[in-house]
Order: C-alpha cells, then structure tokens, then sequence
C-alpha cells in the first residue's frame, strides 16, 4: 500500500483525493493546506488527517502530491524530495524552464521519483487515439486539430488563476494539455506558427499550428470565453486511410471503405462503487503512478523529460503571442 499526502486542497485536490480512494493499493493518508478550516473539511470529507505542518504530513507518507497553484510547484517539489517522498504534481510543471529543471534535479538528486499529472495522455478517448496512430491501422497522420477552451475557471483559490506570475495565463494553464498531447502523439515539430488574445491574465486565448513532415497540426485554446459558455474538448485526426472526430459527439472512427463505429469505452466500477470511467485521465494517471511506484518500472506514458517538452514548447508559443502583439 501506498501511503499518500496530499498538498491543495482546492478544485484538483479534490479530484485527487476522490480518485485515490478508488485506485489500489493507494491511501490518502492526509492532507496540508494553507487553510486549516478548509483542510479539515477536506479531511473529513475524504476519511483521513489533517495536518498543521508539511514536515508532519510528510513524515507519515511515502508520496506527495501536489495540487498547488503553479507557481508553488517548484517550493514543494523540492521540500518533499529533500524528505525522500517521491511526487506527483499537477500541470503544468512549473512556470519557467528554470524552475522545472530544478525540480527534475531536486528529484533525481533525492532519489525519488516525479511525474506531473499530463491527464489527456491517460483519457480513454485520447489514448485510443494514440493507439490508432502507434498500429498504423488507418496509415499516417495527415492534420490534426486538438480544441479546448471556455469560460475563465474562477474557482481557482483567491482567484490565483487570474493572476499571470501565478498561472501563466489560459495558454500555459489550460492549452498546455493540447501542446503535450500534440508531442505525445507527433514528436517534435520542425516548425511552430502561433498567435492569439492577451489580457490582464496573460495570454487567454491562442492558436497555434505545428508543421510536420508528413502533417500539419492545429491547436486553439483558452478562457476568454464568455460567462456561461460551455467547456469543449475536441480532437479531429485525418489518416491517410480515414479519421478519428470527436467534436460534440462520441468519439467517432471513420475507416475506408467500412461504416464509422463509435469505440466503447468499459464502464469500470469501483470497489467502493462509482463510476471509474467518469473520472477520465484523472483515474488512470493516478492509477498509472502508483502502479510504477510498486513495481519500480518506468513512468513509459509521461515522464519529467516529456513534461520539460512541452512547457519548453508552450513557453516558445507564448512568447510568439506576445513578441506580435508588440508589432
């Protein structure tokens, strides 16, 4: 059993926490947070301790995971490998290149290991997608379109989501997913074009395109949308031998010559019952970690080298946004 403490417990802790009552061998032991009165509610919603310290959480766990504000990842990262836990964090990684580094280093220096929470790498919909890319069923990736955008997430604690030093804006905060699932499935582009929006927040919407040898991939997103619209999430992938669309709909496979089928997806329960399959990525990449903790084999979907990628991209995006909206 993995013994777990988590860090944060605002809109994600709570994800996480939910998703480690119901992964194996996982046990949320406790939690820490800068608020002891929503700390302890947090705790008693999820069955475990509140702690007053991290140094006391810490001692009592073998895995922190931090559901911070970005721009705390990089203080806590390091606290918990300078206390031997090993960490998974949420995305992105940090807000700077610099700040990441230290991280991996902090890590690898303690001998523990990291691995940020890249969700959309672990959803059922995008990972079969990935699977028909790696088989080569359907031939080679022609274009690909990856869309996620809607309305400013005010949840966010004393609002930290608005301020740019803290989160980076909607292009590193939110569009960061579809940069990361572009190199998971595509490798590094030989070119980037990218411009957008930018406000008070920072960059709140973007569009960017990544050529490819062989293909061509589009990403827009964001959350300058406004109030009330709803959230999108949307792939369309063009093979040489048909296309994968999920776009307001199931996720749809179009093969030549043969109808379209919609892939169905199992409908895992839990233990302690609910619903796995609502949970998305979220289940399955905390599932993933604590399966390569036991088993000390490698993290082979989404690793601190992969995570360094695609904040190094997302950064090199927002700074195109930025240097032509001086022009």
């Amino acid at each position: 059993m993995v013994r777990v403490g988590l860090v944060g417990c605002g809109f994600m802790g709570q994800m996480h926490a939910t998703v480690h009552g119901l992964v194996k061998n996982s046990q949320l032991v406790g939690v820490f947070d800068s608020s002891p009165e929503r700390g302890t509610a947090f705790a008693a919603k999820h069955s475990c301790q509140f702690y007053d310290t991290f140094e006391a959480l810490a001692n009592d766990v073998d895995v922190i995971d931090i559901c911070l504000p970005t721009f705390r990842h990089k203080e806590f990262t390091v606290k918990a490998a300078a206390l031997k836990k090993h960490v998974l964090c949420e995305k992105p990684m940090a807000l700077t290149m610099e700040d990441a580094v230290t991280m991996k280093q902090a890590c690898e220096d303690a001998g523990v290991r990291l691995m940020i929470a890249h969700c959309i790498r672990f959803w059922p919909e995008y990972a079969l997608l990935k699977q028909i890319a790696v088989t080569g069923h359907l031939g080679d990736i022609l274009s690909l379109n990856l869309t996620r955008y809607g309305e400013f997430p005010h949840w966010g604690s004393d609002n930290w989501l608005a301020d740019e030093t803290k989160a980076g804006g909607g292009a590193l905060d939110m569009h960061i997913h579809d940069t990361d699932y572009a190199l998971f499935l595509l490798g590094q582009p030989k070119e980037i074009f990218s411009a957008g929006s930018i406000d008070a927040r920072g960059v709140s919407h973007i569009f960017s395109t990544f050529v490819y040898n062989k293909a061509v991939c589009h990403l827009e997103g964001g959350w300058n949308m406004p109030a009330g619209t709803p959230f999108k999430m949307a792939f369309r992938a063009v093979f040489e031998q048909g296309a994968v669309i999920m776009d307001d709909c199931p996720m749809t496979v179009y093969e030549k010559g043969k109808d379209p089928y919609i892939p169905e997806f199992p409908k895992m329960e839990a233990a302690g019952g609910g619903n796995i399959s609502d949970l998305g990525g979220y289940y399955h990449e905390v599932a993933h970690f604590i399966d390569r903790l036991e088993t000390g084999k490698p993290f082979d979907i989404t690793n601190p080298d992969t995570s360094l990628q695609s904040l190094q991209m997302t950064l090199r995006e927002i700074e195109q946004v930025k240097s032509r909206a001086t022009r």
